[in-house]
């Protein structure tokens, strides 16, 4: 079936190149391809968009209690091809699964449509009428490499990058990344189901490195730049099973939430640390020595947030390793969400066991909410392809993601 767009039209574009080159760390040549293949039988002008994962490097559970964050943008991504149309509908195409498509018309969000994607679009198109831009309809096909058990957002990649489409097309490019990303938010909680904040949404529609500080309910951000280009993060997906964990992580909440209940207050941030620490004894007494625990570790990683900054801004890749580090250290004894009660298994510490004894290691530590799932690693580049090979013989190819920070959020992609 023929192309809309060839592939060497867009290996003979300096446009494209420069625009490929911010946001991937493939080879050009397997970019176009990729690109051009979402093209195939369609008609007339269309448009490219990508739109990325995310990691969360330091900042492990403090949102809800209004903390601080840090979260950067990965170079891997949903990759899409666009063509407006007359119609009232929108009608998406991903490759491995059903094609789906959804009405310009305001529609109520539905429990049936919870966790899926048709929901996500249901949801970004009431969000975005309901704060007064535009809609219109399209076809759209697409790609994504953010595979399952990867942990990097594949939902709020999807909303956002809906919102970078109907801003792009029918909005002349005027709808800031703080609105995309309270679009994608409204339409996760509502819409899909998922209480999430804003930490992924913020981080995939600004690009980079982003520091969040969540005092305030929209949490005030701004952006820092990654001056580690010779570092390389790779994300392993070492299994357990997410079901049924909720109550393990609504405990960290609601027992950081009863420490700060003690000092008449309703989250962490506004208690006083000094005086947090003159009361230990008695909140130990109360609450049991696991929520003192969790709560130090709150105030302490809102500390070692600031601390990565100074070190981003001052290039000290020394030290903001060993942030890292101690972030994740904090994660496992005092947060303690590295695996649940009960659990013979222990795929997440068994994860980190290896990755602290592998020379080629320079910061590891858990990824995202914990209890299962993945664990985040550093590397330098020299090292990343042998020891991929060897984390790849440990628990499987499809279980390991090399990436780096890209800096560039979602995006629509020139040629």
């Amino acid at each position: 079936m023929a192309r809309t767009l060839k592939k060497e039209t867009l290996l003979s574009s300096a446009v494209f190149r420069k625009e490929a080159g911010l946001l991937y760390t493939a080879d050009f040549d397997s970019v176009c391809e990729r690109y051009s293949s979402l093209t195939e039988g369609m008609d007339g002008k269309v448009f490219l968009f990508s739109s990325p994962g995310r990691t969360e490097i330091i900042g492990n559970h403090t949102d809800h209690n209004h903390g601080k964050a840090i979260g950067g943008s990965v170079a891997i991504d949903i990759a899409c091809a666009v063509q407006p149309w007359d119609k009232d509908e929108i009608l998406i195409e991903s490759h491995g699964f059903s094609p789906f498509s959804a009405s310009l018309k305001t529609e109520e969000p539905t429990e049936k449509e919870y966790g899926t994607s048709m929901a996500l679009l249901k949801g970004v198109i009431r969000g975005m009428k309901d704060r007064g831009y535009k809609v219109g309809g399209f076809f759209a096909r697409m790609q994504s490499d953010i595979l399952k058990g990867a942990g990097i957002s594949s939902s709020a990649a999807f909303e956002l990058l809906l919102c970078e489409i109907f801003n792009s097309l029918f909005n002349g490019d005027k709808i800031s990344f703080t609105e995309c990303a309270i679009i994608g938010q409204y339409a996760e909680n509502v819409y899909f189901g998922k209480p999430s904040g804003l930490l992924d949404q913020l981080t995939i529609a600004r690009g980079d490195i982003s520091m969040m500080d969540f005092k305030k309910p929209f949490p005030d951000s701004f952006a820092a730049k990654w001056r580690f280009n010779d570092l390389w993060l790779v994300i392993i997906n070492c299994g357990g099973d997410h079901c049924n964990l909720t109550g393990e992580y609504a405990a960290i909440r609601q027992e950081m939430n009863a420490i700060a209940g003690y000092f008449g207050r309703e989250v962490l941030i506004d208690v006083d640390k000094k005086e947090f620490f003159e009361n230990v004894v008695a909140l130990r007494n109360k609450f049991g020595g696991r929520a003192v625990l969790r709560a130090i570790h709150f105030f302490e990683e809102n500390e070692r947030v600031e601390k990565a900054c100074e070190y981003l801004e001052k290039a000290d890749r020394e030290n903001f390793l060993k942030v890292v580090n101690q972030s994740g250290d904090s994660s496992y004894k005092l947060l303690q969400n590295c695996y649940p009660a009960g659990d013979a298994e222990q795929s997440v510490p068994f994860a980190l066991a290896m990755a602290e004894r592998d020379p080629a290691v320079l910061a590891r530590r858990i990824h995202g909410g914990g209890f299962a799932g993945t664990i985040l690693t550093f590397v330098g580049a020299k090292d990343k392809d042998a020891y991929v090979q060897r984390m790849q013989r440990l628990f499987g190819a499809e279980n390991v993601f090399p990436t780096t920070i890209r800096g560039v959020g979602a995006i629509e992609v020139k040629y």
